[in-house]
């Protein structure tokens, strides 16, 4: 049975990350933060509920702790928290607002996979998916066919793109992991107002399918819907 651990799950991408790999077969720990909302989407979905707050040293290692004692290792983790910025207008940005981006999108993928590590090294084929996006890849953002092109999000695309070579240095410094970056593409979640055209269940195919690819498939990928993305500028 693969042991599958995610963040941020008790709503949109998450929560329906953690319903279709219940559905094939997986054990899931539905992280979340808000105690009753996760612990009312676990139920709902015939999950395992662990408090985690990603922005918080001490409520990441206890989640591990929580883990490491009920199931005593994780074979897939999914590192799905994420938050958008505050404003859209880039002479209103501000110091405190680009900290809070980071401190989720970015150290929050450090904390949680720093803690989870011991906990993968006991599976027989351990699995880090962080969940990006193709607004940090510069080949998109550059491509006048690409909704990423036409969107202004200066906070959350470094964060992205920040995500992406994080995950792609990890791939290289733990050979034995397979961790790869999924692309959800602009999918109708809170974090956007639900302005997407993708579906949930859409955009939730790439996590899917990392998730459940099996052994022998290669690291240092960043994964969309429809193949692989390379993150590159090319003109």
């Amino acid at each position: 049975m693969t042991i599958t651990f995610i963040t941020g799950a008790n709503k949109g991408l998450g929560h329906e990350t953690a319903r279709r790999l219940i559905a094939a077969g997986h054990t899931v720990l539905l992280g979340a933060r808000d105690p009753e909302a996760g612990a009312a989407a676990a139920t709902a979905l015939g999950a395992r509920f662990v408090r985690i707050d990603v922005t918080d040293d001490a409520s990441v290692a206890a989640a591990a702790d929580d883990v490491a004692r009920h199931e005593g290792h994780v074979d897939v983790l999914v590192n799905n928290a994420g938050v958008n910025q505050s404003g859209f207008d880039p002479a209103a940005l501000t110091g405190a607002d680009t900290l809070r981006v980071l401190d989720v999108n970015v150290a929050g993928v450090v904390r949680v996979t720093t803690a989870f590590l011991p906990l993968l090294r006991g599976s027989a084929d351990p699995v880090i998916i962080n969940v990006g996006s193709a607004m940090g890849d510069l080949a998109a953002t550059h491509d006048p066919d690409r909704p990423e092109s036409g969107a202004i999000v200066p906070v959350y695309a470094a964060s992205k793109a920040a995500l992406t070579m994080l995950t792609s240095q990890y791939a290289r410094a733990l050979p034995e992991i397979r961790i790869n970056t999924a692309d959800p593409g602009y999918t109708a979640t809170a974090l956007n107002g639900h302005s997407g055209p993708q579906t949930v269940t859409e955009g939730t195919d790439a996590v899917v399918a990392l998730a459940t690819e099996g052994p022998g498939r290669g690291s240092d990928r960043f994964v969309a819907r429809h193949g692989e993305i390379t993150w590159a500028l090319t003109r």
